[in-house]
């Protein structure tokens, strides 16, 4: 039986690696921290029907969405692609999506949204290993904080040195701002930090910024293209063990 490492075998020592000696672990949060994607789906077609559009996404329809980065531009990519009906002002689509806001914290409330598998684990053991620990997100602070103190306690803000949302920064992902604001915040260079992520737009924002990237695979964006990744995993107990 040969003793050499396979390939897989390596890019996950490699990965584990550079986990352990990062200064800083910086996280997305939708489909990362939490499988959200579907909760925000529902909202989003709650709020529709809330004010009376005749909208309904569907999953495919909302798995192309997703390619657009915020919930307000998702609203407008969506009302421009219709053809022919006038389009929602930018008074229309802040209240549509204010709406959507509020619908998503109570079923955030209601129902909760666990973390993912290893999530909760690779939190604790870095805390312990003294690592600094970062969110760099597209969403907003107010969806955070609703699923975090739900997830980690009203007090999760504690955990982490630097919290940066996507309507803190002036481009959202793919574009790097929000690891860029991080690092500036952690005060730390991009090759001290790893980025955990789920999808394509965040594995280009974080490579933009020259952070190393660790994929952990969420539904909606299972088959989006990871080969800039160190590493893409199904969950976070491959890297934790828990």
């Amino acid at each position: 039986m040969s003793d050499v490492l396979s390939l897989p075998s390596l890019l996950l020592y490699r990965a584990r690696d550079l986990m352990v000696q990062a200064r800083a672990l910086i996280f997305d949060v939708d489909g990362t921290l939490a499988e959200t994607e579907e909760v925000h789906r529902q909202a989003f077609n709650s709020a529709f029907a809330k004010t009376g559009l005749d909208w309904c996404w569907g999953r495919d329809v909302y798995k192309e969405l997703l390619r657009v980065t915020g919930g307000k531009e998702r609203i407008r990519v969506f009302d421009g692609s219709r053809g022919g009906a006038p389009l929602l002002s930018d008074i229309e689509i802040a209240e549509l999506h204010r709406i959507k806001t509020m619908l998503y914290a109570e079923l955030i409330a209601n129902g909760g949204c666990p973390l993912r598998p290893g999530v909760q684990a690779l939190l604790a053991v870095a805390r312990g290993r003294g690592q600094l620990l970062a969110i760099a997100t597209t969403t907003s602070r107010d969806n955070i904080d609703v699923l975090l103190t739900i997830a980690l306690g009203k007090n999760w803000e504690d955990m982490f040195a630097a919290i940066v949302a996507g309507d803190e920064v002036p481009r959202k992902k793919p574009a790097p701002d929000v690891y860029l604001q991080a690092l500036s915040r952690l005060d730390l260079s991009a090759s001290e930090c790893l980025a955990i992520e789920d999808s394509s737009n965040g594995l280009v924002a974080a490579s933009l910024a020259g952070i190393p990237v660790l994929i952990s695979r969420s539904a909606y964006f299972r088959d989006d293209d990871f080969s800039g990744a160190l590493l893409a995993i199904d969950d976070l107990t491959e890297v934790t063990g828990m």
